[in-house]
């Protein structure tokens, strides 16, 4: 019998950290250039699905998003 666990912190001891096995989801990536882009509806769908995969697995919507280390690449939604 093999217990399994999904862990969302890392754990504490390092003998069950020695244990750990990590969860991989692979999403499809984008080619296109997002540095313009100002809009959360204005991002490419496969972006878009990724944001939305992250927000699942954080149990809430992503709500800012840069696209570039100036202050109006923030995306903010």
């Amino acid at each position: 019998l093999e217990f399994r666990r999904v862990l969302f912190r890392s754990p504490s001891h390092v003998k069950a950290l020695a244990r750990a096995k990590p969860v991989y989801k692979t999403l499809p990536g984008w080619k296109s250039d997002i540095c313009s882009v100002r809009k959360l509806a204005d991002f490419p769908k496969q972006a878009r699905v990724y944001l939305d995969t992250i927000g699942e697995l954080l149990g809430k919507p992503v709500e800012i998003i840069s696209v570039g280390p100036d202050r109006e690449q923030t995306i903010f939604d």
